[in-house]
């Protein structure tokens, strides 16, 4: 099982979660990352769950056509919406 974690304010979570899992989706329904993770529309419109991959960025999806368009240069930054990709390895993330 995948590693996720997270930096969220000078703090680390970590847990596992399923392969081919959207974190967001997993926040939504109460498991890891919630309460860690910030979303709201889960759709890729809004940017709220924009987070900088520290690493694991060759373990997900290639960006969206809504990633690009919402985050523009940011995503040569690794910058991504986690609504819009799944995790297939360990990764770590920043919000």
């Amino acid at each position: 099982m995948p590693i996720v974690k997270i930096h969220k304010d000078n703090e680390i979570f970590k847990g596992d979660v399923k392969v081919n899992v959207n974190l967001v989706v997993q926040a939504g329904i109460k498991q890891f990352p919630f309460p860690h993770l910030k979303y709201k529309c889960g759709m890729g419109t809004c940017g709220t769950c924009v987070s900088k991959i520290i690493s694991g960025e060759e373990y997900i999806d290639k960006p969206s056509w809504k990633e690009i368009k919402i985050l523009k240069d940011k995503l040569k930054l690794g910058f991504r919406l986690t609504c819009q990709f799944r995790v297939y390895e360990d990764i770590e993330i920043e919000q």
